[in-house]
């Protein structure tokens, strides 16, 4: 990533912090809920993990990381996604956001390796300024979505139900900075 280091880092602290949240989830899941339920919340527990994770790393190694690497790190969990999307009878919608963001941590990681200085003006190498446009209005309309549902009422929602759509919130906004640099 471009820009300021501190922004940099920031963003790595903000995004590896919902990723701790996410395993953390994880770990907890409730061992009484609908099986099928559990297994759906421990599947985008660990996809949100793994995106938060990714975030940070990309914020702060940037192009020292093989594009090889990269896109097995967030183009296989992609591929999965995007066919449990296809071929599940339930949460294919989720399963396709987490596709689609998937997607976007794979286009931003190969963008910024084909960079020869490792910065982020790499819409134009790729020739892909429509799509990087057109995932900067997923996950800006992501963004404002997903805080629109912490504020039912005009009340700040952050007990235990709302932390998990504050982690959402705050990978959505992550990807849409991200996005922004290119």
């Amino acid at each position: 990533m471009s820009g300021p280091n501190l922004v940099d880092w920031l963003l790595a602290l903000v995004t590896a912090a919902a990723g701790v949240h996410c395993l953390t989830r994880l770990r907890n899941a409730a061992p009484g809920a609908d099986p099928g339920r559990r297994r759906h919340a421990r599947e985008s527990d660990a996809a949100e993990a793994l995106m938060g994770f990714g975030m940070a790393a990309m914020a702060v190694t940037g192009a020292t990381v093989p594009a090889v690497v990269w896109a097995g790190l967030f183009g296989l969990p992609a591929a999965a996604f995007l066919l449990a999307a296809l071929y599940a009878p339930t949460g294919r919608a989720h399963r396709l956001h987490h596709a689609i963001g998937a997607l976007a941590m794979t286009y931003t990681a190969l963008a910024m390796t084909a960079s020869p200085v490792g910065h982020h003006h790499h819409a134009a190498v790729l020739g892909a300024p429509l799509l990087t446009g057109a995932l900067l209005l997923y996950f800006g309309g992501y963004s404002l979505w997903a805080g629109a549902r912490l504020l039912p009422a005009g009340t700040l929602v952050l007990g235990t139900s709302g932390l998990p759509q504050a982690c959402r919130l705050t990978m959505g906004i992550g990807m849409f900075a991200m996005l922004l640099t290119m």
